[in-house]
C-alpha cells in the first residue's frame, strides 16, 4: 500500500490517496480542490473505490460530492455527523468568511462504531477519537503501519475543540486511549500540516506532556 496527501483549500487540510498495487484507492477527506484531487487520481491512474472522512467539517468534505459522482465512489462517516454534510451551520462552513456554505447529500454509509473494516483488498481499524467533533474517527492501517487522525492530532499539536461539539477533555482522552496505545514507529497522517509518529508525539507534544485523564 502507498499514500499520499495534498493540502487543499484555504485553510490547507489534507486530502490522502491510499493505493494498492492494481492502482484501487481510497480517498480520505477530500476538503476542497476536487478539480485538483481528480486530476492527481487521473494521471496516477487510480481507481476510487471509496471515500472516507474522518469527520465532516467544511474544510474535509468540499470535495466529496464532486468525487463521489465521477467516480462512484461510496462515501463513509460517522452517524454522529449523520446530517452535517448537508447543514452548514454544522459542518462550519457557515462560520467561515472565506468559503461558500457547503451543502451535500448525505453520506452513504454510516459508521456505527470502531471495529475493523475490509474494502477490497484494503483491510484497516476504525478507531472512535471524538473531540475535535462528535463524531470524529481515525482510519488505522497496521499492515502499512500508518493512522490517518484527521483533526484529532497534530504534529506537536492536537485539534482545536471551540467548535460545534467540541470537547477537550475528551478530545484528549480519545489521543491517549485511541492514538498513543498504537506502535511507538506508527506513522501519524494529520488532517493539516506534516506527519510525525506516535513516539515524537508521546515525548514532544506539549499538549500531551503531563495531562491526566
Amino acid at each position: 500500500m502507498e499514500w499520499k496527501q495534498m493540502a487543499v483549500g484555504p485553510v490547507q487540510a489534507n486530502a490522502a490517496l491510499i493505493w494498492n498495487e492494481n492502482k484501487e484507492a481510497l480517498v480520505i477527506d477530500p476538503g476542497a480542490e476536487g478539480g485538483r484531487i481528480k486530476r492527481k487520481i487521473e494521471k496516477m491512474e487510480l481507481k476510487p473505490l471509496a471515500i472516507l472522512l474522518t469527520h465532516a467539517h467544511f474544510d474535509h468534505i468540499g470535495a466529496v460530492d464532486l468525487l463521489r459522482e465521477t467516480y462512484q465512489a461510496p462515501v463513509y462517516l460517522h452517524a454522529y455527523e449523520s446530517n452535517w454534510l448537508s447543514d452548514p451551520s454544522l459542518n462550519g462552513s457557515k462560520l467561515f468568511p472565506v468559503v461558500d456554505n457547503i451543502s451535500g447529500k448525505p453520506a452513504d454509509h454510516l459508521i456505527e462504531g470502531e471495529g475493523d473494516m475490509t474494502i477490497g483488498s484494503f483491510n484497516f481499524t476504525v478507531l472512535e477519537t471524538p473531540g475535535h467533533s462528535p463524531g470524529s474517527v481515525s482510519f488505522y492501517f497496521k499492515d502499512a503501519n500508518i493512522v490517518f487522525s484527521g483533526d484529532a492530532l497534530f504534529a506537536g499539536s492536537i485539534g482545536r475543540t471551540d467548535l460545534p461539539g467540541g470537547n477537550q477533555k475528551q478530545l484528549l482522552k480519545s489521543i491517549h486511549n485511541r492514538l498513543l496505545v498504537l506502535p511507538e514507529h506508527t506513522i501519524v497522517a494529520s488532517g493539516h500540516g506534516g506527519a510525525t509518529t506516535i513516539e515524537t508525539e508521546m515525548t514532544e507534544n506539549p499538549f500531551l506532556n503531563g495531562f491526566s485523564l
